[in-house]
């Protein structure tokens, strides 16, 4: 007895061309539906500054929404903010002005945008002071009281509003489970073809 493939074979074509499509299909989409990353800073995060900086740069892989950034300037002391006025955006830059520095520490930079695809993205990073800032206080006799400092005071506030990690998402939907699916369609109509070809 003859046993005829042709059709087994002609239904095979068609099932996977169909679930190879929607692989890619799948697999085209997952980067567009990625959030706004960090991608640097002016300082960099971890540097080190002997000057300290009047403002501060973030770049971001995309455009954030307009009008949704905030940015703070939080000083060794984990309590006195430095961040002058809202932040600023620049096509995929934000910047946010900076108060006279006080003393020689560790600063924590944090911030909260909205990406082009409605997700709120936050995060912190860094970068240490190594001499003094203009608002530092200085060593005073009882004949030379300091002078205040004349950009403004730095304010008391909370700690910086960003305190989930670098790149957090706010929660988008990943692609994997996507793919996986697709894969799985795939291998099914294989095994499906092949079961009836025997």
């Amino acid at each position: 007895m003859t046993i005829h493939s042709g059709r087994p074979r002609a239904l095979l074509r068609p099932a996977l061309l169909t679930a190879l499509t929607a692989l890619l299909v799948l697999l085209g989409a997952a980067p567009a539906s990625a959030h706004d990353v960090l991608e640097g800073s002016d300082p960099a995060d971890g540097a080190s500054v002997a000057t300290a900086p009047s403002r501060i740069t973030l770049t971001f892989s995309e455009a954030p929404t307009p009008n949704t950034a905030t940015v703070t300037v939080v000083g060794p002391d984990g309590a006195t903010r430095y961040e002058a006025g809202p932040a600023t955006a620049d096509d995929n830059r934000i910047s946010v002005g900076v108060n006279p520095l006080g003393p020689a520490g560790r600063y924590e930079v944090g911030y909260r945008i909205v990406s082009d695809d409605g997700h709120p993205v936050s995060g912190a990073l860094s970068f240490t002071l190594t001499t003094p800032g203009p608002a530092a206080t200085p060593a005073t006799s009882p004949a030379a009281p300091a002078a205040p400092a004349t950009a403004g005071p730095p304010t008391q506030a909370s700690p910086a509003a960003a305190s989930s990690p670098a790149g957090d998402d706010g929660g988008g939907t990943p692609a994997w489970p996507f793919v996986l699916l697709a894969v799985v369609v795939v291998i099914g109509a294989v095994a499906l073809v092949l079961r009836r070809r025997a």
